[in-house]
């Protein structure tokens, strides 16, 4: 490919030689002869400084935003932006072939996507899934290293579906992707707000940013589908130049309402209206949560030109999604959940839930992330020993912190607590309390991990799987030993 071919939607600042290339990376370590290299400023690295080294490795261009000396060097105004829109290029634009739906919220975004997937695969639409969980093209899943994917890869991802035939994917859109442009250039079917709540607040810095970055999503979408019950659904809108199609459990006037809820432990049950339409709608994940993601996945497809009664049954047909209030084969007179619950908002929507649905005592089994924001602790504990009848603090991913000092921070929000508190940095031994303390009827939640088949720890990341553990925990007790 021609390098002028790739930067064909790119305002450069500067002239530059034509070339063939082989290959663009932000990575100066992947550089290689006939290699574009994209000069990215990032936290702890800055790719200016590697430029000079990436034109002795051969590269035949280095895209800077700033003068770094580098032979070959290409101005731009923004190396993120541009880079976005260079792998879009160099892969032939495959998102022009596809209807891309986006969501985004602090949570909701992964269970809405499956919804979404499943609801226009129900109606004979090849689609394709980008996700915390995993990714999918058609029914072939491939694993996800980030919830949306760096640009070479996200267009590498969309040009496999196109490939195979796909007409949709659905995609989260993460607040940190929206800030780093991963998505630049792309212009969305729909775009799909759940909520906003704290969370990565580490990265950017405060609430109002987080929620700016949210909004950029729909900037950049020809239809925006909105949980209006949310606060922050205004400032997700005001001023949208795009159709606006709503939804909500409290607001009769929105596009799609809720009504006759019924929470279950097998599951809810509600009314969907929209439109002098009413279907009955069974998903067979308890909780308030439940109803909005569901509403949000129907309201989208319905819009995106599903019919209504087809994706009612498609919601009732659906599994829900591996780690999201996930109910463990155990064979014992309890419940044992996973859940990635990990944001205060995320772990009260689901002990909430978890209380409208058990008729026994909740122990709750979490932690806290190392190395990102340190505010949500004590709010994580309190929420946890108000709404658990046994909180079992213990470790999550504690990277490079100390787990105990961790746990000390949770545990700040526990001291009002009149329920039993525990810690016990060893996961495993805090699952197996918690195992061993729960009787017929209770509920063991083991919150925080969710879909995730490791551990990070100051040494590096280790295999942990939850399932594993609790099986084999259980086998020791019911052996005796």
């Amino acid at each position: 490919m021609r390098l002028s071919e790739v930067l064909k939607n790119v305002n450069t600042l500067n002239k530059y030689a034509d070339a063939d290339i082989a290959a663009i990376t932000d990575d100066s370590r992947k550089v290689s002869k006939g290699s574009v290299f994209v000069c990215i400023e990032g936290r702890n690295f800055d790719g200016h400084s590697a430029a000079s080294a990436a034109a002795r490795a051969g590269a035949a261009a280095v895209i800077a935003q700033k003068e770094t000396g580098a032979p070959g060097q290409i101005l731009v105004e923004d190396t993120r932006e541009a880079y976005s829109l260079m792998c879009a290029a160099f892969h032939g634009n495959p998102a022009d072939k596809l209807k891309i739906i986006g969501v985004t919220g602090t949570n909701g975004k992964t269970t809405t996507c499956f919804l979404l997937k499943e609801i226009f695969e129900n109606n004979g639409l090849k689609t394709g899934l980008l996700g915390t969980v995993k990714n999918m093209i058609g029914d072939r899943e491939l694993p996800a290293s980030l919830t949306t994917p760096d640009p070479f890869q996200l267009h590498a991802l969309f040009k496999e579906m196109v490939d195979d035939g796909c007409a949709f994917c659905v995609m989260e859109v993460s607040s940190q992707a929206l800030d780093q442009k991963r998505v630049a250039g792309l212009r969305f079917e729909s775009a799909v707000f759940t909520n906003l709540t704290r969370d990565h607040l580490d990265y950017h810095g405060d609430f109002e940013k987080y929620a700016a970055a949210k909004r950029i999503l729909f900037e950049n979408t020809n239809r925006a589908v909105v949980n209006i019950d949310d606060a922050a659904a205004g400032s997700m809108t005001k001023g949208l130049d795009c159709p606006l199609t709503t939804f909500s459990i409290k607001i009769d006037a929105s596009d799609y309402t809720a009504k006759n809820i019924n929470q279950k432990s097998a599951g809810v049950e509600y009314e969907l209206v929209s439109k002098g339409v009413i279907g009955r709608v069974h998903f067979r994940v308890p909780g308030t949560f439940s109803v909005y993601n569901t509403m949000g996945a129907a309201a989208c497809a319905v819009e995106a030109g599903v019919p209504f009664k087809t994706a009612i049954e498609a919601l009732g047909k659906s599994k829900g999604v591996p780690g999201r209030m996930e109910v463990l084969e155990t064979g014992t007179d309890f419940t044992v959940l996973i859940d990635y619950a990990h944001s205060p908002d995320g772990l009260e929507n689901v002990l909430n839930a978890l209380k409208e649905a058990s008729a026994g005592s909740i122990i709750t089994v979490f932690g806290c992330g190392g190395d990102r924001d340190k505010t949500k602790r004590p709010l994580m504990g309190e929420i946890a020993s108000r709404l658990s009848d046994v909180t079992i603090v213990t470790s999550d991913n504690p990277r490079s912190e100390d787990p105990s000092a961790i746990i000390a921070e949770i545990l700040e929000g526990t001291k009002k607590a009149k329920k039993r508190v525990v810690a016990e940095p060893d996961r495993t031994r805090a699952i197996e309390l918690a195992l061993k303390r729960a009787k017929e009827g209770d509920i063991v939640l083991l919150a925080g991990k969710g879909h995730e088949t490791y551990q990070i720890l100051g040494t590096g990341k280790i295999h942990y799987d939850e399932r594993e553990v609790v099986a084999e925990i259980l086998e020791k007790m019911n052996r005796g030993s």
